[in-house]
């Protein structure tokens, strides 16, 4: 083990509440549960919540008998923004989707290998092109996902992708209104039932994975990465404490003058923060409309602090991976420096040692292209960047190194892999991340003493705006966004089974919290929500929302396997 490390002492020095002494969480990018489980089929006496189960699609792919339970509705946005905004009608056929970030493929004309006119509805990709094939990258931020799941319907995807896309303020940014170079990118999903995603299948046959977890901010990676190691939401700060971003940076989803849905202020390029207890500022009167209207009160009234401006959309760390850092502007997309606690802060007090590992980090000093930044989250945080634990950020090759020590693997671990090994839409491919996962199960398998006491979880970061049939929880201002996959990897895993309990990213926070005996992040994180009640009526929906479970179900610590 490294000697910076402040508390260097093993692992199982540590006790726990249950037999489980490390934990590795390996995280990729941009899919839901129905993108690849929509057609997985469990082992006997397990049900399931997917396109399949619901007669959307048969095995074959094609529509089922429930197909309009996933119809794409049209909208209509002109003056403010809405979270629900008027339906006035319904798609005849699916737009032809656009290849917009694939790989080798145009971006500004339609995709030719799907075709023009699909049903409206769920689609399989590989009935066009092959599984491993680089296909578009749906829209996938805050605002536009709320429309998206519009109040829990999951009937807007392709209007929104098609009125607004990922908004003005893009890097090139050719885009305007009816030019957003989406189409139904979308309602694309892999048919596992005819042989897509085999590693996954087998994983899922064999242990346990969760048809009810949930990407916990609506939009994309850096929020739901920051989510991952806080369970709450990055913000705006100056020398500590909430400060006044850009103008250029702060959202404004209301349309422009004459438009129908066409924001004001946003992008990849453009607005990220939103001030969400001011009333005032724009989006955030469409989002409280639907808390206010919940059956349930919001988490802490929709968790928005005064005078706060939170982070809902993809910055980069202003630290470099040396701890440097770096210049904050209006052209600059790096959040200043976060110092709300993060679970390495709350590991490291109680001497659980961790680390995080990222694909292309290197030794710091030469991080590469195959480095995704916002993905190597505690390099957010001052507790990190200025302190011994920055040595706990380390490649994804030091992994490698690392497993084959039981003895001083560290007790959590997350792995962000490199970008082209991510499963991210566009310039990634799904088997990139079946291929990295198993490769990871596999070496920790080979080592028997790390794995007989080993739970891996394979999740991702959010659902990269692909459609999803399943249930939403809106627990505050940020989300819970749509549903995502979730396996466990362990021999303590339940066998082929299927867990409906509620959870998001802070399940997995309270799962370490629980393990090692840990308390809550901070008064607002939200790993203060209690576990959910369900009951043989409502298997997926909490009786007790807002509630959150610690992933304890997946488990059976009474008959544990080996293999």
């Amino acid at each position: 083990m490294i000697a910076s490390q402040s508390h260097a002492q093993s692992a199982k020095e540590v006790s726990t509440s249950t037999p489980i002494k490390h934990l590795i969480v390996v995280v990729g990018e941009n899919r839901t549960f129905d993108n690849l489980f929509g057609t997985y089929q469990p082992q006997k006496g397990q049900t399931i919540d997917n396109l399949l189960s619901k007669s959307i699609v048969k095995a074959d792919g094609s529509p089922g008998k429930n197909f309009a339970l996933s119809a794409q509705k049209i909208a209509t946005n002109f003056h403010q923004y809405s979270a629900t905004p008027e339906v006035i009608g319904r798609y005849e056929h699916l737009p032809q989707p656009y290849a917009a970030g694939a790989f080798g493929q145009r971006r500004d004309i339609p995709d030719a290998r799907f075709p023009a006119a699909m049903p409206n509805g769920p689609f399989p990709i590989t009935k066009y092109v092959s599984y491993g094939a680089h296909t578009g990258d749906p829209v996938h931020r805050f605002f536009q996902m709320w429309q998206q799941v519009n109040g829990g319907k999951n009937d807007l995807f392709v209007w929104t992708a098609e009125s607004v896309g990922v908004g003005p303020s893009n890097a090139p940014a050719p885009f305007a209104p009816g030019r957003t170079y989406q189409g139904a990118i979308a309602m694309g999903f892999y048919n596992m039932a005819r042989g897509d995603a085999p590693y996954f299948k087998a994983l899922a046959d064999r242990y346990a994975i969760s048809d009810n977890h949930h990407q916990p901010v609506m939009g994309g990676t850096t929020a739901n990465y920051f989510a991952l190691a806080t369970a709450d939401v990055a913000y705006y700060t100056d020398a500590g404490k909430p400060g006044m971003p850009p103008k250029k940076q702060i959202e404004n989803p209301d349309p422009q003058p004459n438009t129908n849905n066409w924001y004001t202020e946003d992008g990849y390029r453009g607005g990220t923060y939103v001030k969400c207890a001011d009333a005032t500022e724009a989006g955030v009167t469409g989002i409280m409309k639907v808390l206010k209207s919940l059956p349930y009160r919001a988490f802490n009234d929709g968790n928005c602090a005064p005078n706060t401006y939170y982070m809902v959309n993809n910055m980069d760390p202003s630290y470099n991976p040396m701890g440097d850092l770096l210049p904050l502007g209006e052209d600059k997309f790096v959040i200043p420096p976060q110092t709300m606690p993060h679970i390495g802060d709350s590991l490291s007090a109680a001497g659980v040692t961790w680390k995080w590992y990222s694909g292309g980090r290197n030794d710091g000093k030469n991080p590469d292209k195959e480095y995704c930044a916002m993905c190597d989250t505690p390099s957010f945080f001052t507790s990190t960047m200025t302190g011994p634990d920055r040595q706990k950020l380390q490649d994804l090759s030091q992994f490698y190194v690392d497993v084959k020590d039981a003895k001083n693997f560290p007790a959590v671990s997350f792995v962000a892999p490199y970008d082209s090994l991510s499963g991210h839409p566009g310039y990634a491919t799904a088997p990139s991340f079946d291929e990295l996962v198993k490769d990871i199960v596999e070496r920790v398998q080979a080592n028997p003493e790390l794995w007989k006491e080993t739970a891996i979880l394979v999740t991702f970061d959010e659902g990269g705006g692909y459609y999803d049939s399943g249930y939403v929880q809106l627990i505050d201002f940020f989300g819970d966004g749509t549903r995502i996959p979730l396996i466990a990897v362990s021999p303590f895993a339940k066998r082929g089974y299927v867990d409906h309990t509620y959870y998001d990213h802070a399940s997995i926070i309270k799962f370490i919290n629980r393990n090692w005996k840990l308390s809550p992040l901070s008064q607002r994180s939200r790993d203060n929500l209690p576990n959910p009640k369900h009951d043989k009526h409502s298997p997926y929906v909490p009786l007790n929302r807002p509630a959150i479970g610690d992933l304890l179900n997946l488990f059976d610590f009474k008959s544990p396997s080996v293999k």
